[in-house]
């Protein structure tokens, strides 16, 4: 793979461009003769970046010192204007949490946050409590109860580890509103999968 930092630096921006296209054409009331035009500039940048395409996913590659480089993940992907994006923080406690900002292209009833989307930045942000740097782990299971109404805005995602039992990891979290009131709660079992040999 090219240097991720001209990589980051090539596509960052672009990625932004594209969430920002996509938050004004679920807002924007222009004229016809306004959208006809904006439509065929998104068309022509479609051929302009569809010059030179992967066959498939963006997958995870590796950058040259072995970091992982998710850049299509739906959740932080540096290059997948569907994300947010989302940034987790783990505390030296283990405990992790981010805070994300969702605006229209996250809605599901009106002025709300989808109940699938709430489940996905849950899934997120538990699995980086239950995975271990030479162990990762997948969602075992995902159970997610709506306690009130999720607004679109500013939110914060938290989740801690309840315990360890072999191979699975249990975590709790939640998603809380800018006063701090719980808004969903989740609790999920993480599994690490053996590993071949």
């Amino acid at each position: 793979m090219p240097d991720p930092d001209l990589q980051r630096s090539r596509y960052e921006s672009l990625t932004r461009s594209v969430r920002r296209l996509i938050d004004v054409t679920i807002r924007s009331d222009a004229d016809l003769e306004a959208v006809a035009r904006a439509n065929r500039l998104v068309d022509e940048a479609v051929a302009e970046l569809s010059t030179q395409l992967n066959p498939g996913s963006f997958g995870v590659r590796t950058s040259p010192d072995g970091d992982n480089l998710a850049w299509g993940n739906v959740v932080m992907g540096l290059r997948n204007a569907i994300a947010p994006p989302v940034e987790v923080i783990t505390d030296p406690t283990g405990r992790a949490h981010a805070d994300v900002v969702l605006g229209a292209a996250y809605e599901g009833p009106p002025g709300l946050v989808h109940g699938g989307v709430c489940a996905l930045l849950l899934d997120h942000v538990l699995s980086a409590v239950a995975h271990r740097p030479d162990q990762p782990a997948v969602t075992g299971t995902l159970s997610v109860r709506f306690l009130r109404p999720t607004r679109l805005g500013g939110l914060r995602v938290e989740a801690w580890t309840d315990r360890h039992d072999g191979a699975k990891t249990f975590a709790q979290g939640h998603i809380v509103d800018p006063d701090g009131t719980p808004t969903v709660v989740a609790e999920a079992v993480f599994i690490r999968p053996r590993t071949a040999g």
